[in-house]
């Protein structure tokens, strides 16, 4: 018996979901984060950094040893993420998005 476990919200059932044979890795997420004015994709955090500190950001190092971040004096904001690029998914793009307005944008790949 492999496979997930599924929890109905419903019911308060866990059941065994079986596996049907076929890939159950984790799918990558197909999104990439773009530099609006360069039109650069982000390929690392090398680049993104470069473009954060442009931006005012600066960076953080009193927070958690596991995250990168990022703040700005000039606001409340601060932006977090995981040390290794590769755990880089949509959710932290969609975060620097919203926190620089008209200068990042998250695509499809």
């Amino acid at each position: 018996m492999s496979g997930p476990w599924c929890f109905n919200h419903k019911n308060g059932v866990v059941r065994l979901v079986e596996n049907s044979g076929s890939d159950q890795r984790p799918k990558p997420e197909g999104k990439v984060l773009v530099h609006i004015p360069s039109n650069e994709v982000i390929t690392s955090y090398e680049i993104l950094k470069t473009k954060l500190l442009s931006l005012g950001w600066e960076r953080y190092d009193g927070g958690d040893p596991d995250l990168f971040q990022f703040h700005k004096r000039s606001s409340i904001d601060l932006i977090s993420l995981p040390k290794d690029f590769i755990k880089f998914k949509s959710v932290y793009m969609y975060d620097i998005v919203v926190k620089n307005p008209n200068m990042f944008m998250v695509m499809d790949k």
